[in-house]
């Protein structure tokens, strides 16, 4: 099977007061070798979460969560993806086609097939 590896620009919401607050870069992963019910988000540094699926795929539509991830559609073109983990909250906003083009190119690899 082939990974799926994408990079999409993303903005990081913050309590501080940055007026135009940059985009980073994060890389966005599916490996169907590894679980084919999961994708990866990787922000700079050592952050990097994993997360269903299904689940990305249905917050561009509605408000959803599962443990410590929520993501939702913000407006027409944006999704939020927050998780949570021991540091705190980490609040990433994406443009909607970046993460549909790389739910397409998931499902286009397919999944492993199990004997």
């Amino acid at each position: 099977m082939s990974v799926v590896e994408q990079y999409a620009r993303a903005h990081i919401v913050t309590d501080d007061d940055i007026p135009e607050d940059p985009a980073v870069p994060v890389v966005l992963r599916y490996d169907p070798d590894t679980d084919p019910r999961a994708v990866r988000v990787g922000l700079p540094g050592p952050h990097e979460w994993t997360l269903s699926r299904s689940l990305l795929e249905q917050g561009l539509r509605v408000p959803v969560e599962s443990g410590d991830v929520r993501v939702w559609p913000c407006g027409r073109v944006q999704a939020v993806v927050e998780f949570h983990d021991k540091q705190g909250v980490s609040v990433v906003q994406f443009e909607s086609k970046a993460l549909i083009r790389f739910l397409r190119r998931t499902y286009l690899v397919g999944e492993p097939v199990r004997a």
